[in-house]
């Protein structure tokens, strides 16, 4: 006999729980105050203007480390994701033992100085192995189009339990 769907609802809920508890295990990202924007398996992440991110007070622009941060958490936050998809979606929702993406290297480009207003990143995945993975990010503000950064990352994923 089929097993009757769960309410969108409930899914939703538990999708979101998960999220939440993978945001919350890294402390820098309430620090700057990281949030993402979830919509089905899609996630945006958005950096919120706070005066305490301004690097060059004369220009305004973000501070670079700042941004550096921004964009790798946006990668670890991605592969984490994509790695517990299918737990969650079996019903799984503690997500808070789940071990983090180590970086191996990390590259940015900045493309532009970074305006004092809100940020948003995606990040795409290029390759995908047993132990390493590759990714992609990219940051705008106020335009998808024009990218004030972009980063290259290579990750050394933690061991699939089971």
């Amino acid at each position: 006999m089929k097993k009757k769907p769960e309410p969108v609802q409930v899914i939703k809920q538990r999708r979101d729980t998960a999220l939440a508890q993978l945001v919350a295990g890294v402390p820098y990202m309430q620090f700057l105050g990281v949030q993402f924007d979830r919509r089905g398996d899609e996630l945006t992440a958005i950096l919120p203007y706070a005066d305490m991110l301004i690097g060059n007070p004369m220009l305004p622009a973000l501070h670079g480390g700042a941004t550096a941060a921004f964009l790798e958490m946006t990668a670890i936050i991605e592969l984490q994701w994509v790695s517990m998809w299918d737990a969650v979606e079996e019903g799984q929702t503690d997500q808070s033992q789940t071990a983090m993406p180590k970086t191996i290297d990390f590259t940015i480009d900045y493309l532009r100085p970074g305006l004092p207003r809100d940020a948003y990143a995606r990040a795409r995945i290029n390759r995908s192995g047993r132990r390493y993975t590759s990714v992609h990010v990219e940051a705008w503000q106020d335009n998808r189009s024009r990218l004030f950064a972009q980063a290259t990352g290579h990750f050394l994923m933690p061991p699939r339990n089971g």
